[in-house]
């Protein structure tokens, strides 16, 4: 098969199967050859690796992916690239196509029944207007996977890869160090795509661990989360207050008994502080 990342070849492809690109999927096919092997290494440790794709476009990572992993399952949304997808990979047996919306999949289930007895792994160039939905989708479902392995938006890594605690951190920030450790692999410049975004990217990868904080109850706690950055500008005080519709005497009370600066701003708390606070509003509830 044609190197898949020559845009001549890419172009006969697409126009073979009359695809047009979709602005609202957020379609942008790497061209950057080096790009794709540096993800595959990174995502696929051992040989019995089996990788859960998302969004494979038309094959660049997903020939990476199997040239290294026992096998691949790629959820495509987009009905238009099967049998793009088809053609462009047809020389691999270790591959699965699901057409499917990602964040409506059951993917323990998916995962369960594709990868028995196998390391999985994560791995997507993932459309900049879904990047957060689905990494919120990818750790809350509590997935039996060992890293994610992403690209996304430069701007959305910094805030993946941020310290709580710091100017850069943010909702996502808290829920990414709840549940794992993120690293910044590397950047990719705007150029390294079909068509180029007006953004640069980066490829991070996420690594799964056990929480580090024990709120008493998980759902309290991302919910103290995205109410305390919901006003990231107001203080912890005003942004509870108004983004859980309590008063600010007992929001008060609250920041009180979690020992928790009531002037301060979101960005500046701990996971341990937003565990303190979280338990002391289930306690109310």
């Amino acid at each position: 098969m044609e190197r898949l990342t020559d845009i001549s070849v890419i172009r006969d492809i697409l126009s073979r199967h009359g695809f047009t690109f979709s602005k609202a999927l957020g379609q942008n096919f790497l061209i950057n050859p080096s790009v794709c092997p540096r993800m595959a290494e990174s995502a696929v440790e051992g040989e019995h690796t089996g990788v859960l794709e998302i969004g494979p476009g038309i094959g660049v990572l997903t020939r990476e992916l199997l040239e290294r992993a026992e096998k691949v399952v790629a959820v495509e949304l987009d009905r238009r690239l099967l049998p793009v997808l088809d053609e462009t990979l047809a020389e691999y047996d270790n591959l699965r196509v699901v057409n499917a919306d990602v964040l409506e999949l059951d993917l323990n289930k998916l995962i369960a029944g594709e990868f028995d007895g196998m390391d999985v792994a994560v791995c997507a160039n993932l459309p900049y207007y879904i990047t957060s939905p689905v990494i919120m989708k990818l750790l809350e479902d509590h997935l039996p996977v060992r890293t994610i392995t992403v690209m996304v938006q430069k701007e959305a890594a910094v805030r993946l890869c941020a310290e709580p605690g710091t100017r850069d951190s943010s909702a996502i920030t808290a829920a990414v160090r709840y549940y794992c450790t993120p690293e910044l692999l590397f950047h990719v410049s705007s150029g390294s795509f079909m068509p180029a975004p007006r953004v640069d990217s980066a490829v991070i990868q996420l690594r799964l661990h056990e929480p580090q904080v024990h709120p008493k109850d998980e759902k309290t706690f991302f919910k103290v989360i995205r109410a305390a950055f919901a006003q990231r500008r107001k203080t912890v005080l005003n942004s509870l207050s108004s983004s859980l519709s309590l008063d600010k005497t007992a929001v008060r009370a609250i920041l009180e008994s979690a020992g928790v600066d009531a002037t301060a701003r979101a960005e500046r708390l701990t996971l341990g502080d937003f565990a303190a606070i979280a338990d002391a509003v289930y306690e109310k509830e």
